[in-house]
């Protein structure tokens, strides 16, 4: 009978994700012969059999794959036979070859385990570390590539015989299974007092306990340390808020089953199926009316973030301490990154946990939660960590390797071979040393995974941020300086597979513009490699610098200055602030002493809310535009007035008319709800007008949503569905954040769209 022998390289998500295990057992199956193995680049298979078997080995490859693999490329050609071969074999990994393969997500607990976990006659049961080829740590505790054992954190865990046996039958779905470990042989728990003292009792039962009784646990899972209290106990929410130093900024609540969510919040179809996906992610959800959740864990707001269990141990935690919900915040100090070393949490987290369960399996690369909302009927990631990182995005050019250091806030990095770019997770603000340092070593290990030494840099303008500084200090390498708002831009384009032309709204808190002020309120008309503003926020002084982002009711006095002069309303907001204080703005203002320029919607939104009484002050970044969508009357309403200008090739949007409006109808007693509302209008009218302008003048008809301010639904859906009225094809983020968190892909695609035309310049 014919026979015929191929080899098949797969790349893509295809390491860590049971995939050599899968394709041994689905060739066995098929009666073929050959050999699978791991490589730098992926994995690669050797089979042989009848031609017509080969084919459905084929299909059934990329259509049976265990539920975490990827398949980006496959590709066959033919070998010559090998006729003694007699059976199907997995091979030791291969470090031949560019290190190219996809890095693997940590993985929730798969429904397999969940069962063994709670079997009392299996040998797994209770054990907080079960786990198997479809579930459990990936990325977190890698050191390198090809992934096997003896390159993660588990090769300080020697298998037991019966885990030996279990990774090597071809027939146990354990087979290959790196993580793999029993009681016997794996990891195991232990309870700290604060003070790094040995807790007497059993680690588990006695860290219930403490929970039961009001007590703040670390507890130290797969990618950091969370800090956990009871979330029905007002006291324990308010004595973590008041030890953590964060003060109204909602926390994320982990339940038992979707079931349980259910009960606490409205969920659609679409966010059910992001709780229970495999990236396991907060899912922000509009909140149910709730007895006895603490009224402490989201303040003036109407989202719970709420996400179900991913490790065995946050199973037993809710099931074995019967608890309605946990608050399961990260494990850190307010804007210092998540604690992930031993001796680093019990240092940082001392003064805030009464107690810390641990275990010893290390933590090598640290990672936060996931954050996502639905948006438009699609995902929307806010912060893109756990269960997403590393999976790659696909870029719409090919260029050399690029480094892109991304931004100062919401910071991430990104790292591209060919057309793929690698994005870091999460990494934080980089306004401490810690954040710092871990956005160095990040680097440095996707860097070393991948075998990548890029000779190009891009990094935002600002000449402030510590990325900037750090692109400066680099020798050897070609710097790229990339726009702040054109990284937003080229960030919608590149995920959305488009290299433009388009209309970028790009609407955020600040960033540095071309002209030197800052920008915030822009339309840019560009593509990946060049832009053009036709469009932005008239300018206004912001009293203070950055201070005005923490304190709104200097925005709103500088919007009062603006529209009224020195005779502007005294509005109730003033009479929290010092008559003394409130003369040194409009002097700062007037004199245009430490009162930079800015076009920033963000700033707009924050002066609103102190306009109509919502915020004076912030605890968090965004706050102030966060309560004053909470806010918002939901249904159709009016905008306010508004006026466009024409300045020098641009349209720009002038606010006073708007400005006069809602004061009107706030000294009328006008509903703030509706005032909210009828602002959030005006801005899609603003948005559609201008849009509309720059489409009879262009022609271009894509427009590109991005900037942090898109992370408001009210908002964004709204500019949606409008643009889509009038034809508008309109592109919007999901695979990452709208936010600060995309800047690194942008940097990275605009950099590569510059070193394929250097010197181009295009013109729209």
């Amino acid at each position: 009978m014919e026979q015929k022998r191929l080899q098949i390289e797969i790349e893509g998500l295809v390491q860590g994700v049971g995939f050599r295990p899968f394709v041994a057992q689905l060739a066995t199956r098929l009666g073929l012969t050959g050999t699978v193995l791991n490589d730098g680049r992926g994995v690669v298979i050797a089979a042989q059999g009848e031609p017509v078997i080969l084919d459905l080995f084929l299909v059934a490859l990329q259509h049976e794959s265990p539920p975490l693999a990827r398949i980006e490329r496959l590709q066959s050609t033919a070998l010559s036979l090998f006729p003694e071969e007699s059976s199907f074999a997995i091979l030791a990994s291969s470090g031949d070859g560019d290190k190219v393969a996809a890095i693997a997500p940590d993985a929730h607990l798969c429904d397999d385990c969940l069962a063994e976990l709670l079997d009392p006659h299996d040998r797994r049961y209770h054990y907080p570390f079960i786990n198997c080829t479809n579930c459990g740590p990936r990325l977190s505790i890698i050191t390198g590539i090809p992934y096997d054992r003896a390159r993660t954190t588990m090769a300080a865990f020697p298998l037991c015989p019966a885990c030996a046996v279990e990774y090597r039958d071809p027939g146990s779905r354990r087979y290959h299974a790196q993580p793999i470990a029993c009681p016997k042989c794996g990891p195991h728990l232990s309870l700290l007092s604060f003070a790094g003292i040995p807790l007497v009792g059993d680690p588990l039962a006695e860290a219930i306990a403490l929970l039961q009784a009001g007590k703040i646990v670390a507890i130290k899972g797969l990618g950091g340390y969370h800090l956990a209290v009871d979330a029905e106990n007002d006291e324990a929410v308010a004595r973590l808020r008041r030890r953590k130093r964060r003060d109204e900024k909602p926390l994320a609540l982990m339940v038992t089953s979707l079931a349980r969510a259910h009960a606490l919040a409205q969920i659609s179809p679409a966010e059910a199926r992001l709780l229970t996906s495999v990236e396991r992610p907060i899912v922000l959800l509009s909140a149910k009316d709730h007895p006895t959740l603490s009224p402490g864990i989201a303040p003036r707001n109407r989202y719970l973030g709420i996400m179900l269990p991913y490790t065995p141990l946050h199973y037993l935690l809710l099931a074995l301490g019967g608890f309605s919900a946990l608050v399961m915040t990260s494990g850190n100090h307010s804007d210092a990154p998540i604690a992930a070393d031993d001796a680093q949490a019990l240092d940082e987290l001392g003064s805030i946990a009464d107690a810390f369960l641990l275990h010893n399996r290390r933590i090598h690369t640290r990672i936060d939660d996931s954050i996502v909302r639905v948006l438009a009927d699609k995902p929307l990631l806010l912060r893109r960590a756990r269960g997403y990182v590393p999976r790659t995005v696909a870029l719409p050019i090919s260029s050399p390797s690029i480094l892109a250091l991304g931004g100062e806030l919401k910071n991430t990095l990104c790292l591209t071979r060919n057309d793929h770019a690698y994005l870091s997770q999460h990494l934080g603000d980089l306004g401490n040393l810690e954040s710092c340092a871990g956005h160095v070593a990040m680097s440095a290990h996707l860097q070393s995974l991948l075998e990548l030494h890029p000779a190009v840099v891009a990094h935002d303008l600002h000449p402030d941020y510590q990325t900037t500084r750090l692109a400066d200090s680099l020798p050897g390498v070609q710097r790229i300086g990339v726009q702040h708002h054109h990284a937003h831009l080229a960030s919608c384009l590149a995920e959305n597979g488009q290299s433009g032309p388009a209309l970028g709204v790009i609407f955020d808190g600040l960033g540095y513009g071309a002209d030197g002020t800052i920008w915030g309120g822009e339309f840019l008309l560009g593509d990946l490699r060049d832009f053009r503003r036709v469009g932005y926020f008239t300018p206004i002084r912001m009293p203070g610098g950055d201070l005005a982002t923490r304190e709104p009711w200097r925005m709103a006095l500088a919007y009062l200055h603006q529209t009224y002069g020195r005779d502007y309303p005294r509005l109730p907001f003033l009479q929290e602030i010092a008559r003394r204080d409130e003369q040194l703005i409009v002097t700062m203002i007037e004199k245009r002493i430490n009162a930079p320029l800015s076009s920033s919607c963000g700033r707009l939104f924050d002066a609103v809310a102190a306009l109509l009484g919502l915020r004076n002050r912030v605890n968090y970044e965004g706050q102030a535009a966060i309560e004053l969508e909470m806010v918002a009357a939901i249904g159709d309403y009016p905008p306010y007035p508004f006026t466009l200008d024409g300045v020098a090739d641009a349209i720009v949007f002038e606010p006073r008319a708007m400005i006069q409006a809602i004061v009107a109808d706030f000294v009328a007693g006008i509903p703030v709800a509706e005032i909210s509302a009828r602002f959030h209008a005006t801005l899609v009218a603003v948005i559609g007008e201008i849009c509309a302008r720059v489409r009879a003048e262009t022609g271009i008809n894509t427009i590109a949503l991005s900037g942090g301010v898109f992370q408001n639904c009210l908002l964004t859906e709204a500019v949606i569905a409008d643009l889509k009225r009038a034809d508008f094809i309109v592109l919007t983020h999901s695979l990452v954040p709208p936010n600060d968190g995309g800047l690194s892909l942008g940097q990275a695609a605009v950099a590569a769209a510059r070193l394929q035309n250097p010197g181009e310049t295009t013109l729209y």
